[in-house]
């Protein structure tokens, strides 16, 4: 059932509505949408006492065969989302915004080196691996803790937005304490007590999309998020897993339109991931700009052939300089501008 509240209602007309709806034991969400505040009431309805709902003044109508509202629907004349990330970053919005760091946390030093190279570059938040999901039990997990305990004086010391993955709800509250943006990975985008947890704190969260999703998939993880009461949610395009070779993942750029086309969540693209090698990662990130990405996630680390993983597809600063410069005609050629000032000079 869908009760529609009429234009302007006063929001304690809204909160007398779900009280009553909770003390009818009714499982329901609030949502904006195109100007209009919708209840949704989620699953059986038949037990709601309707006449007390259609009486209430601040209802203008009850809709009983209806399909769920999305919370993240694009309707007519809708923004695309703009989501703050920390104190003053944003992604959304007419501007573009770049997170850049290591793929995992290693040292102190190296961490505050590349976080100071990055945000001269004009990258507005730092990303980094404090917990690693890896292919092999093997491979470097993390540091842990420790991990977001370096990042955090990184951000402290920059002013950058710290993006860190979480990768099981029980360490939802540990790493929201240090990040100021916590990612779902890959291989946890199915993982709907992971998305419900983050659903449920506050801070942004970035959703990487399945190395095997289709786009229908990708959007209903992110409704899980949005469900619990967290809209902030930045979708992120890493590729995808096909036959080629020549790529680590098939950078499948065309569902940057396509978010845009039915969804109201900004997107951004990660082309490092998305293709695994250098070489590959500034023409792609071009690419993703001109086809109207909200911002990149690019893998720098202060000396790449040395990094403890993904060295073959991290760039060093100077890459990143350049990556930046080469992005701002594009930029402005579809009315858009990375942020903030930052130096503009190929390295």
């Amino acid at each position: 059932m869908i009760l529609l509240m009429k234009r302007r209602c006063p929001e304690h007309g809204v909160d007398r509505v779900v009280r009553h709806l909770k003390e009818m034991g009714a499982d329901h969400r609030v949502l904006e949408n195109s100007g209009h505040t919708v209840i949704e009431v989620l699953g059986d309805a038949e037990s709601l006492d309707r006449t007390w709902l259609e009486r209430e003044p601040v209802v203008d109508r009850l809709i009983d065969e209806a399909e769920p509202i999305l919370a993240a629907d694009r309707q007519p004349g809708d923004c695309t989302r703009e989501i703050l990330l920390g104190d003053s970053a944003t992604i959304g919005g007419t501007g573009i915004g770049v997170v850049a760091g290591p793929c995992s946390v290693e040292t102190l030093s190296r961490l505050l080196e590349v976080a100071a190279a990055v945000k001269e570059a004009g990258a507005v938040g730092l990303r980094g691996g404090a917990f690693k999901p890896r292919t092999s039990p093997y491979s470097f997990q993390g540091l842990g803790e420790r991990g977001l305990e370096m990042l955090a004086m990184a951000g402290e010391e920059t002013g950058l937005a710290i993006v860190t993955e979480v990768m099981c709800s029980g360490d939802v509250e540990l790493v929201a304490s240090y990040a100021d943006v916590l990612q779902v990975g890959s291989r946890n985008m199915h993982c709907t007590n992971l998305l419900a947890a983050v659903g449920r704190q506050s801070k942004p969260v970035l959703l990487k999309r399945g190395w095997s999703a289709t786009l229908e998939e990708f959007i209903m993880a992110a409704e899980y998020v949005m469900k619990e009461g967290n809209p902030n949610v930045i979708l992120c395009e890493r590729g995808i897993r096909t036959h080629e070779e020549y790529v680590r993942n098939t950078l499948a750029l065309a569902v940057v339109p396509e978010v845009k086309r039915r969804s109201r969540l900004p997107i951004i693209v990660d082309p490092s991931h998305g293709t695994g090698h250098r070489h590959l990662v500034a023409p792609m990130s071009r690419a993703a700009i001109a086809c109207g990405a909200d911002g990149l996630l690019i893998e720098v680390h202060i000396a790449p052939e040395r990094a403890w993983c993904d060295a073959g597809q991290s760039l060093s600063p100077e890459q990143f300089r350049g990556l930046m410069a080469g992005l701002d005609p594009i930029a402005e050629a579809c009315g858009r501008q990375l942020h903030p000032a930052r130096v503009t000079e190929a390295v």
